[in-house]
């Protein structure tokens, strides 16, 4: 069998991987469901007849080790697009929508685990809460920091944009209450899938940043149809970026998640305010 270099056995594979990513913004961009579709029936289709002909050559890694299926982690990830695109993502605070969320975005995460681990019988994708060590004070000092930069940033982005419009009117204490859960439930949901999901099954076939740059195509994609549009790819890429990269450096999703709920948090007081003018009165905009 010939052993190729690492760097060589990447390139093939990375046609298929920005298609099936590619679909999201189809899916959550575009809105058009069937080339969403398109785009990840050719891109699974691409890694399926990369992989048979690195088998036919007879190639393996350099290492020798058994490599990961490209065909069944790209499988994975279509799985869970396909799950949340069968919903509108438009926030919406009433009980239909709001298990309409549950179900959905649940099940884009439950079920490419399930059939992670009990079909495909590997340990693809994991969830691991606790982090191998303490938080230093790098990692306090980036929460507090995430505190003020979105306190300076986003009532300026969500107010003289306009998106603030994009979620509905909090204008009583049980809607105000229903805006918090979903916030919260959504931001939490956000690091399971596109960080514990698509970005550990890409880490498998691809280099960290090269991985953590495909992933952030379906995180933006996603926000973008939530309602982070006009400049808010500005935004939402970095942050993309940043959650994997702090993810790779703290192995911790406790921390990720915690980083993602205070700039929720800000997000969901701007809001308020937003829709509230003087409910709130703790921001310069």
């Amino acid at each position: 069998m010939t052993a190729v270099p690492r760097d060589e056995a990447i390139w093939p594979g990375l046609a298929p991987a920005l298609l099936v990513c590619a679909a999201a913004p189809a899916f959550f961009v575009l809105r058009i469901a069937w080339l969403g579709w398109l785009l990840l029936a050719v891109g699974i289709g691409i890694a399926w007849v990369v992989e048979r002909r690195r088998a036919a050559r007879g190639v393996v890694e350099s290492t020798g080790a058994r490599q990961p299926s490209l065909t069944r982690d790209l499988a994975l990830i279509a799985l869970g697009l396909l799950i949340v695109s069968i919903i509108p993502l438009a926030a919406e605070l009433d009980n239909l929508a709001m298990l309409r969320f549950t179900l959905a975005l649940g099940g884009a995460v439950a079920v490419p685990y399930l059939v992670s681990r009990y079909v495909f019988r590997d340990r693809a994708i994991g969830f691991p809460w606790r982090a191998r060590r303490r938080w230093g004070r790098l990692q306090w000092g980036w929460l507090a920091a995430v505190l003020l930069l979105g306190w300076l940033i986003l009532p300026f982005y969500f107010i003289t944009s306009g998106v603030y419009q994009n979620w509905p009117v909090v204008d009583s204490p049980e809607l105000i209450a229903r805006l918090f859960v979903g916030v919260g439930a959504v931001g939490i949901w956000d690091e399971l899938f596109f960080i514990c999901t698509v970005f550990a099954l890409l880490r498998r076939h691809f280099p960290d940043a090269l991985a953590g740059a495909l992933q952030a195509i379906v995180f933006v994609s996603f926000l973008w149809e939530l309602g982070y549009r006009a400049w808010g790819p500005v935004l939402t890429i970095p942050f993309a970026l940043l959650q994997a990269f702090i993810f790779l450096r703290t192995h911790s999703l406790a921390y990720v998640v915690t980083v993602h709920l205070l700039f929720d948090a800000v997000v969901f007081a701007v809001l308020v305010h937003a829709h509230n003018p003087g409910l709130l009165p703790i921001f310069l905009v």
